[in-house]
């Protein structure tokens, strides 16, 4: 991980404190050694590794950086990302991190325990039953995805999640702006509005990664989201 502070400066401007590398190489290689035994990535290269699970999920400070995080929910976070690097970056952040599959909600509870993590809360549920739970629903400054679904249906599990004035963060490979303007129609629906469309360029990574940043403008209607697995079957 000892590119990443360089790396780091060179996308954000800003450095990484020395104790905050520390838990990210802690996590590395926490990460290696759990991909052995249980494949929670497809990525198991460390340099990859460092690049598009690290690097990546730590440009979503690009989009977060000068609005209102106090309260950060991370949706199909898988073994972390975005999320839980981001909560090493930024501690003030109260995190939730939604994932379904246990062996993957296993490893986060490792990660936050071994890291002594304050401020994280784990729940192992689909994001369409979350989004209809009053406990979540409309109380996040933001609701962040990676790698989890096209966007019509991604909106549909994150915009019932976020507060009227704050955002969700969509981070997305090469297909970033066609995705966001595919999803018009669902944003329109669900309360939603493009904001920004930020390009992000990781070092020895040939395709450009976006930043999709959306607006919430308005109250998600109380149908939306739809009972567990119509989202996917059925985009908005």
């Amino acid at each position: 991980m000892q590119k990443l502070p360089q790396e780091f400066e060179t996308l954000t401007g800003l450095s990484i404190a020395p104790q905050k590398l520390a838990a990210l190489t802690i996590y590395a290689d926490i990460l290696a050694q759990w991909n052995e035994r249980y494949s929670l990535t497809a990525i198991h290269d460390a340099e990859m590794v460092r690049v598009k699970h690290f690097l990546d999920s730590l440009s979503a400070f690009l989009a977060l950086r000068n609005t209102p995080v106090e309260r950060v929910v991370d949706v199909g976070t898988g073994a972390g990302f975005p999320g839980l690097p981001l909560k090493i970056l930024c501690p003030q952040i109260q995190l939730t991190l939604i994932e379904s599959v246990e062996k993957k909600a296993l490893f986060c509870e490792h990660i936050v325990e071994r890291l002594e993590l304050d401020g994280v809360n784990i729940v192992r549920e689909r994001a369409e039953i979350i989004g209809n739970d009053i406990h979540f629903r409309e109380q996040f400054d933001w609701a962040v995805a990676r790698a989890v679904a096209l966007m019509p249906i991604l909106m549909e599990y994150l915009l019932p999640l976020v507060r009227v004035g704050g955002h969700v963060l969509a981070m997305k490979g090469e297909t970033g702006p066609a995705e966001a303007h595919a999803a018009e129609k669902a944003l329109g629906i669900l309360g939603g509005r493009l904001k920004r469309l930020l390009p992000v360029t990781l070092p020895g990574v040939v395709e450009q990664r976006y930043l999709v940043i959306i607006e919430k403008v308005a109250a998600t209607p109380e149908k939306n989201p739809r009972r567990v697995g119509i989202p996917a079957k059925r985009p908005l």
